[in-house]
């Protein structure tokens, strides 16, 4: 499917201030705490001797700046790409679990009951942001790089493992991405491997 690409590696943004409050970001953004320009600078490190040869990003800001400290420890350029964005959360971005279940009471439940078709108001659903995930591997692909690093979200990350693992969705949905590790998919047989275990900030 993706004739050029032999292993890429998935990583999520770094830890924001949203995080920390249970804040949904969707395509709103929030800051880098100091766990997460850590948990950037671990990604950078986790890749440094990796064959990586091109590095892409979704176009957060959090994203871009968990991107670029990588693509400066590489020395390589980072290319945001659209289809990389995180899903969009519609009204309910920005809001933490509570404000949510005020302001739509029982789109929480009805989101337990299909997680796939659930789509957050005014917002996307998983299903609807399948295609762009694929997209978004067929743009890294045309663009001629075999190990690309891409620096993206959680929920999204999900749809790019559903393509690269050719795993069934309920599994892909399943799965979670920890902040401040690598995962390494070899595209002909879908094996992952993950680099790193979740970064800490140093005592002070």
């Amino acid at each position: 499917m993706w004739p050029s690409l032999q292993s890429v590696y998935l990583a999520r943004h770094g830890q924001t201030e949203w995080n920390v409050q249970h804040r949904w970001q969707g395509q709103l953004d929030s800051p880098l705490t100091d766990l997460g320009r850590v948990q950037a600078q671990t990604v950078a490190s986790l890749v440094a001797d990796e064959p990586v040869d091109a590095v892409f990003c979704s176009p957060q800001g959090r994203a871009a700046a968990t991107a670029q400290v990588c693509g400066d420890r590489l020395g390589l350029p980072v290319t945001p790409l659209d289809e990389l964005a995180e899903l969009h959360h519609g009204s309910m971005a920005g809001m933490t679990l509570p404000e949510m279940e005020h302001a739509f009471p029982g789109e929480l439940a009805r989101r337990g009951e299909d997680k796939y078709r659930w789509q957050f108001p005014g917002g996307e659903s998983y299903e609807d942001a399948v295609p762009r995930a694929a997209q978004a591997l067929a743009r890294v692909a045309s663009s001629g790089a075999q190990h690309p690093l891409l620096v993206s979200h959680e929920m999204i990350g999900r749809l790019l493992l559903h393509h690269l693992r050719r795993v069934d969705i309920a599994t892909a949905l399943a799965g979670s991405h920890p902040q401040g590790v690598v995962y390494r998919v070899q595209v002909a047989t879908g094996t992952l491997t993950t680099l790193g275990e979740p970064a800490s900030l140093p005592p002070r």
